[in-house]
């Protein structure tokens, strides 16, 4: 049965920093396409980052140049690197794995964590 685990996710102040976790099991994630989302409350799940197995990147504009997604091959484990939060960077972050159609879609994405949730206090 494949499963991501997010971790890393908690409250921190403006100007900081996390780093989350998206641990795969179940099967070999390192040809897939993984996405990172998040979804603030009342609003739209939207895609914050893409990686391609062949080491693109993709980021949205509201975090390109403070966020970073890597991936860890051997660990089977997608990150993302947030520098210099903002409060309107709370949302629950959601890992996922791409199956087909557009990349900034939820809908393209197949498995999907269960979130982790990220606080940015002003």
């Amino acid at each position: 049965q494949v499963q991501l685990v997010e971790s890393g996710g908690g409250l921190v102040q403006a100007g900081g920093s996390l780093r989350l976790s998206c641990a795969a099991s179940g099967r070999t994630f390192s040809s897939d396409t993984m996405g990172w989302f998040r979804q603030a409350p009342g609003k739209e799940r939207d895609v914050a980052a893409i990686s391609w197995s062949g080491d693109s990147t993709y980021y949205a504009d509201s975090v390109k140049g403070r966020f970073t997604i890597s991936r860890d091959n051997a660990k089977n484990t997608v990150y993302l690197q947030m520098n210099s939060l903002k409060p309107e960077d709370t949302a629950v972050y959601y890992c996922a794995t791409y199956t087909s159609g557009n990349y900034h879609f939820p809908s393209s994405y197949g498995y999907w964590g269960q979130g982790t949730q990220v606080t940015v206090s002003s």
